[in-house]
C-alpha cells in the first residue's frame, strides 16, 4: 500500500521528480519509436516507487540509470561529419588571370571551359585540362596510386588533388556536382543513409533479460498481492551491469586502444570487431607504405648493376620525377656513387637527358625515359626491351643503347603476408579481399606476395562501395583503408579502419585510426575487440545471474525494495571492477607470427 508523506519524503521526492521524470520521460520517447531497451526496468521501477511512496528506493534507481547514461554518452561519442570534412578540404574560390593579378572567383561561379590558375600546394577544384604549365599532382587520395603524377599541356586533372610546386593553368572540364570529387561525397552521402543499424551487446542481452523480470515482478505480486514486492523485484532487477559495467569495459578498450596508437572514434565498432567475418584492404598505404621503391634492376648490353644505377641516379640527382627519390634511395642503399654530370636537360617526348662522367673520364649521353616515349621516338624497334612485368618502369639509356631497365613498386610492408594469413585463425576472418583502384598488374603482383587470392583492381570509389555493400549484406566486414577515396567504403562496412593520419576526410568516415599505419596496431585493435567482448559477457551474464537471485529473494519477500536497491549497488561494484580489467595491459596484444622481429 502507499504510505503517507512525511516532511522527511521531501528532499527525497524532489530528487525522485526532478531526475526521474526527465530519465522517465525520455524512455517514453524510446518506447515510443520502438527502441526501448534493458533500461525500461529502470524506468518502471522510478514510476512504482513513486506511487507506492518508496521514495529512497526510487532515487537510489534515478542514481544508477544516470550514471549507466553519463557512462554511455562518455563511451560513445558521436561520429564526425565525414561530409563537413570533404567540404571544409574543398577550396571554395577559384583564381582567374585578369589584368595586374590574379582575381578569386567563387567556385560556384566558375563554369565548363574557363580558365583557371592552381597555385603551388593548392587544391585543385574543378575536374579539367592542362593548358599551361609543367608540374606534378598528389592524386592518391582520389585513385588509389601511389606515386605523384606528372602534369603538362594536355593532362588531365581531378578535383580534390593537391597541386606540387609550380603553378598550372587548367581548363574546367567539369565543376560542381560533375565533379570527381562531388562524386564522392554523393556515394559517401548515399552510403551514410543506407548504413545498416546494427543491435549492441546490451540491447541483445536486455531483450532476454528484460521480459523475465518483468515476468518474476508480476509473479511475485500475483502470488503475494503485495505491490511491494513487485517494486522490490524490479529494482533488484535494474540492469546496471548492462546499463554501467558494459560502457566502462567500452571506456577502457578505448583507453587501452590510446596506449597502442590507436583513436577509437565510434566505440560501437569495438563490439562488432569479434563479430567480423570478411576483411577488405585497400592497396596503397595499407598492405604497402603508399610510396615507390625501386625493387628491380634489370641490366642490359652486359652493363653492370651498378653501372646502370649510377647513370641514373646521378641524373636523378637534378630531376624532380616522381620517381627520383626512389633511384637515389637505391643507390645510398647499395653504396653506389654519384658521378659529375653535365648538359642536363628534360626533353618533350624523350625523357631526362644530360652526359655523365665516369670516375675514369669517360663521357657517356644518357638517357632516362619510359617504355612508351621510347616506343614513339624508335618506331623501327630497334630497341628490345623485356615484357613488361608490371608497375612503373624507366628505360636507362646510354649512347642511344639500351643498359637497363629500372622497376618501381609501392613496396609491400614487412607484416603484411604474416597477418593476412594469420586473421582466419586469430580472428575467424575467413574471406579476405584486396580492393584498389590501382592497375591489375599491381594489385595482383601485391595480392601474390601477401597471400590474398580475391582480387579486385582498377576499382573507383563507386566501386569499392558497391563491394563492401555486396560483402556486407552476406557477413560483417572489416575495411581498411587510407585515402578519400576509400571514404565511403569506411562508412559503408560493419567496422571501418583508417590508416595514419594523411586525410582528416579518411578519419572522419572510419570508426578507428591507426596513427602510425602499422598492421601491427591493427592486429592489436582487433584483439582488443575479443578482449571486449569477453570481459563484456563476463560482467553482463554474471551481474544478471546474480540479480536473478536477488530477484527470488525479493519475490520471496526477503529483500525490501531499499534493501534491494543496496544489493543492486554491490553488485555494480563487481560488475565494474570486472569491466575495469578491460584498461589493464597485460603485454603485447599482436600475434602476428614473428611481429617481434618486424
Amino acid at each position: 500500500m502507499e504510505r503517507s508523506l512525511t516532511v522527511a519524503d521531501l528532499p527525497l521526492l524532489a530528487l525522485l521528480l526532478g531526475g526521474g521524470s526527465l530519465l522517465v520521460a525520455d524512455l517514453l520517447s524510446k518506447l515510443v519509436r520502438g527502441t526501448f531497451g534493458s533500461d525500461l526496468l529502470a524506468g518502471m521501477a522510478i514510476v512504482t516507487s513513486l506511487l507506492l511512496g518508496e521514495y529512497l528506493a526510487g532515487v537510489l534507481v534515478v542514481l544508477m540509470l544516470s550514471g549507466g547514461e553519463a557512462l554511455e554518452n562518455r563511451a560513445v561519442s558521436r561520429a564526425g561529419d565525414v561530409l563537413n570534412a570533404l567540404a571544409r578540404r574543398m577550396p571554395t574560390v577559384a583564381h582567374q588571370r585578369a589584368e595586374g593579378g590574379l582575381v578569386d572567383l567563387p567556385l560556384a561561379e566558375v563554369t565548363v571551359g574557363d580558365t583557371i590558375v592552381v597555385l603551388p600546394h593548392e587544391i585543385c577544384p574543378v575536374d579539367g585540362t592542362v593548358v599551361a604549365g609543367r608540374g606534378v599532382m598528389d592524386e592518391s587520395y582520389l585513385t588509389g596510386e601511389p606515386y605523384h603524377m606528372r602534369k603538362a599541356p594536355g593532362s588531365g586533372v581531378l578535383s580534390g588533388a593537391i597541386n606540387g610546386e609550380s603553378a598550372l593553368e587548367i581548363r574546367a572540364d567539369r565543376v560542381g556536382e560533375d565533379s570527381r570529387y562531388a562524386k564522392i561525397m554523393q556515394v559517401l552521402r548515399e552510403s551514410e543513409q543506407q548504413r545498416p543499424r546494427l543491435r549492441r551487446l546490451a540491447d541483445t542481452l536486455g531483450g532476454l533479460y528484460t521480459p523475465l523480470a518483468l515476468a518474476l515482478a508480476v509473479l511475485a505480486w500475483w502470488v503475494s498481492g503485495d505491490a511491494i514486492r513487485f517494486l522490490a523485484v524490479l529494482v533488484v532487477a535494474t540492469p546496471c551491469p548492462l546499463l554501467i559495467g558494459i560502457p566502462v569495459a567500452i571506456i577502457g578498450a578505448v583507453s587501452l586502444a590510446a596506449k597502442h596508437g590507436i583513436v577509437i572514434r565510434d566505440p560501437a565498432i569495438l563490439e562488432r570487431l569479434d563479430r567480423c567475418r570478411t576483411a577488405i584492404f585497400d592497396k596503397t598505404g595499407t598492405l604497402t607504405y603508399g610510396r615507390p621503391q625501386l625493387t628491380e634492376l634489370v641490366p642490359l648490353a652486359d652493363r653492370p648493376p651498378d653501372t646502370v644505377l649510377a647513370f641514373a641516379a646521378s641524373l636523378e640527382a637534378y630531376s624532380k620525377h616522381p620517381l627520383a627519390g626512389a633511384v637515389l634511395e637505391a643507390a645510398r642503399d647499395r653504396g653506389v656513387p654519384l658521378w659529375d654530370v653535365d648538359r642536363l636537360a628534360e626533353e618533350p617526348g624523350k625523357g631526362l637527358v644530360g652526359r655523365v662522367m665516369s670516375p675514369g673520364g669517360e663521357a657517356s649521353a644518357i638517357t632516362i625515359t619510359s617504355r612508351q616515349k621510347l616506343a614513339a621516338s624508335d618506331p623501327a624497334g630497334t630497341v628490345t626491351l623485356p615484357e613488361h612485368a608490371g608497375g612503373l618502369e624507366c628505360v636507362v639509356m646510354a649512347d642511344g643503347q639500351a643498359v637497363g631497365l629500372l622497376r618501381f613498386h609501392d613496396a609491400p610492408r614487412v607484416a603484411g603476408r604474416p597477418f593476412v594469413e594469420h586473421l582466419a585463425p586469430a580472428h575467424g576472418l575467413s574471406r579476405v579481399m584486396l580492393v584498389s583502384g590501382d592497375r591489375e598488374s599491381e594489385v595482383r603482383w601485391l595480392a601474390e606476395i601477401v597471400g590474398i587470392e580475391e582480387v579486385h583492381a582498377g576499382i573507383s570509389p563507386e566501386g569499392k562501395l558497391h563491394l563492401v555493400e555486396e560483402a556486407t549484406a552476406e557477413a560483417p566486414t572489416l575495411f581498411v583503408g587510407d585515402g578519400i577515396n576509400d571514404a565511403p567504403a569506411l562508412a559503408a562496412a560493419t567496422v571501418g579502419i583508417a590508416m595514419g593520419t594523411a586525410s582528416d576526410v579518411t578519419s572522419e568516415a572510419a570508426g578507428a585510426v591507426v596513427m602510425d599505419s602499422a598492421l601491427e596496431r591493427v592486429d592489436e585493435l582487433l584483439h582488443i575487440g575479443s578482449r571486449l567482448r569477453r570481459i563484456a559477457l563476463q560482467t553482463a551474464v554474471g551481474g544478471m545471474a546474480a540479480s536473478v537471485i536477488g530477484m527470488l529473494v525479493a519475490a520471496a519477500g526477503f529483500l525490501p525494495p531499499t534493501a534491494g536497491a543496496l544489493v543492486q549497488e554491490a553488485i555494480d561494484v563487481v560488475a565494474v571492477v570486472n569491466a575495469l580489467r578491460m584498461s589493464w595491459s597485460g603485454g603485447p596484444l599482436s600475434d602476428i607470427p614473428g611481429s617481434e622481429h618486424l
